[in-house]
């Protein structure tokens, strides 16, 4: 081994540790090692850089911005609403059909904002037939992963493996070159886990007592706000005349919330920059004993008014409520609401937090927030609407029966459906690259006002891109240093003589199993090299080889850390570790010996 090689793979081992233990963030570590891996005189700085003209990063980011066209649209939730009215209460045919339309989806755009989607309408489904929800979220996030095995631009470690075979002077995989293994690998999930949801039924589920979509009653009794509700008038001789909300903030440490303003008829969202005026109504939340209210109400020269016990649910048309839950990549994890400034960043305010089944009522602001908490969130209804334009830190998990119906982009359905449609006809066709096919599906959907530019760069995982972009240079200075052939070498040497059934079926487990650690397209960056060089070896096609490590990077199903996907789905779910392991070890087990004897035998050796 050279000293040069000694020093890409020490760092490929401090990456991989790093991103075993989350820290520091995923993107960064890739942002480290595209920095150090130049001042090892392996790569020159220009190759470092080269993945930010990869025509598949531009596609990535522009895939994004499509999928964030069907959810702007309405297009994802109205098949979410066909789902409910064709199911019914047969659990058998809801299962499927939910599983179907999650993979079918998943297949066109990102599959964690297709589960963030489908989580609060199988919640809706559960409570409307009573199905317990631990029996429906492991089933829909079985199918966001198996949607990765479907299309070429179904998940980026597609895209890579693709890239990755250019790369070596072979032509890229087609557009549909998954669909023949990823409809068999949902077939068996759906019949797997008709077998498998008895071995979830005995979970107790989040207790409930409305059916259908939740009100916001439904919320003032379950996260107990009611005796929170205060509403006090400015007198004549407060001290807060004149004061902005900033100060005011400053100079009470009670921990109270200003929610509202209402002055006359009008009501006010206040801004920090808001001044108080004598005569006006004061909404506020505020957990305190009768007597310290009291106390704070002669303070201020603050005048009690009656309360209707509703938690302010009569101002429903200017004051709403959701409920938003934290994925696995946001940046709010591990800091308290007052450290991420959360009312400054989103315009909401957190006024309940549910971890598991636990409602956590006191001292909110200063609780560090867990991957999968949920926020109950209060504030105008159109910040509340904006909520879903921050995927990356929280997942919108349910809207009251309040809220209207209205939609970013209301009536644009067809206009998305149309430019979707377009998109994927020229991907399939060859027409033109696939890379500018996406672009012309971005152009359409902005042309006809399915997205705007805002909602555009918002709906793009900067962290995503950043990762890929980050990694792609250790390919480089892998195959530069030997180190692909080491490693392909080594396989060669323990297993090359026993058969191309158990090459492929090692290369497929130590693919799965190294998404356990880190994220499934650092494993295909990683992994579709060792492929390439090991067919060379073999004196056989690339393809059975890059398909297999495309397909294991997607068979994500072991642990609820293997994808963000799993992470989203265990509070609704209400499942423990182990739970991820007793379901999915069995399934990928089976994929794995799926996947080995289909992929020879559609991709010939």
């Amino acid at each position: 081994m050279s000293s040069e090689l000694a020093v890409v793979l020490a760092l490929l081992v401090a990456a991989i540790a790093m991103f075993a233990i989350n820290k520091p963030r995923m993107d960064v570590v890739a942002l480290i090692m595209l920095t150090a891996l130049p001042l090892t005189g392996v790569i020159d700085v220009s190759e470092s850089l080269a993945g930010f003209s990869d025509p598949n990063i531009v596609l990535i980011a522009a895939l994004f911005v499509i999928g964030d066209g069907l959810v702007r649209t309405g297009v994802a939730r109205s098949l979410g609403d066909w789902l409910t009215v064709k199911a019914g209460s047969n659990e058998t045919k809801l299962l499927a059909l939910l599983m179907a339309v999650v993979c079918g989806l998943g297949s066109m755009m990102s599959s964690t904002a297709v589960t963030a989607i489908f989580i609060p309408v199988a919640l809706r489904i559960s409570q409307s037939t009573g199905t317990p929800s631990s029996r429906l979220m492991m089933p829909l996030s079985m199918a966001a992963l198996t949607s990765g095995m479907m299309t070429l631009i179904a998940t980026a470690p597609n895209l890579v493996v693709s890239s990755e075979l250019e790369r070596n002077g072979f032509e890229g995989l087609h557009f549909f070159a998954f669909t023949p293994f990823g409809l068999p690998v949902l077939v068996l999930a759906i019949v797997y886990m008709l077998f498998a949801r008895r071995w979830l039924g005995g979970h107790e589920e989040v207790a409930t007592d409305y059916t259908g979509v939740p009100t916001l009653a439904n919320w003032v009794k379950e996260y107990n706000l009611v005796a929170r509700e205060h509403r006090v008038q400015v007198t004549d001789q407060s001290p807060f005349i004149g004061e902005t909300v900033e100060s005011i903030r400053l100079q009470d440490t009670s921990g109270a919330k200003m929610i509202a303003i209402q002055r006359g008829k009008a009501l006010i969202h206040p801004t920090p920059k808001t001044q108080i005026q004598a005569g006006d109504i004061l909404l506020v939340d505020l957990i305190a004993e009768e007597t310290a209210v009291e106390a704070l109400r002669q303070k201020f020269g603050l005048e009690a008014l009656p309360l209707t016990g509703d938690y302010f649910t009569d101002r429903s048309q200017e004051i709403g409520m959701a409920e938003v839950i934290l994925p696995a990549n946001s940046k709010l994890i591990g800091n308290s609401l007052v450290e991420t400034s959360f009312y400054d960043q989103y315009g909401v305010r957190v006024i309940g937090v549910r971890r598991g089944l636990t409602t956590i009522e006191y001292d909110l602001k200063n609780e560090d927030l867990q991957i999968g908490d949920t926020l109950l969130v209060l504030g105008p209804w159109r910040e509340i609407r904006n909520l879903q334009s921050y995927g990356n830190d929280l997942v919108v998990f349910n809207l009251p029966a309040e809220m209207k119906d209205e939609l970013p982009a209301h009536g644009k359905a067809p206009q998305a459906i149309f430019s979707l449609v377009l998109v994927i006809g020229l991907m399939v066709s060859g027409v033109v690259p696939n890379v500018l096919a996406a672009l012309i599906g971005c152009l359409l959907m902005g042309a006809l006002r399915c997205v705007d530019m805002n909602s555009a760069y918002r709906s793009i995982d900067w962290k995503t891109l950043v990762l890929i972009v980050g990694m792609l240079p250790f390919s480089i200075a892998l195959q530069r240093t030997g180190g692909v052939d080491l490693v392909a070498d080594g396989l060669m040497t323990v297993i090359g003589q026993a058969g191309t059934y158990i090459v492929l079926g090692v290369l497929f487990a130590i693919t799965a199993m190294l998404g356990m650690f880190i994220s499934n397209t650092a494993t295909a960056v990683l992994m579709a090299p060792v492929a390439i060089a090991l067919a060379k070896d073999l004196d056989a096609s690339p393809y059975p080889f890059a398909m297999i490590v495309a397909l294991a990077a997607s068979s994500a199903f072991m642990t609820p850390v293997s994808s963000p996907v799993n992470t989203l789905v265990v509070t609704p779910g209400n499942y423990t570790f182990g739970d991820f392991v007793k379901i999915g070890v069995p399934f990928t087990i089976i994929v794995m010996i799926v996947c080995v004897v289909m992929v020879p035998w559609l991709l010939p050796l």
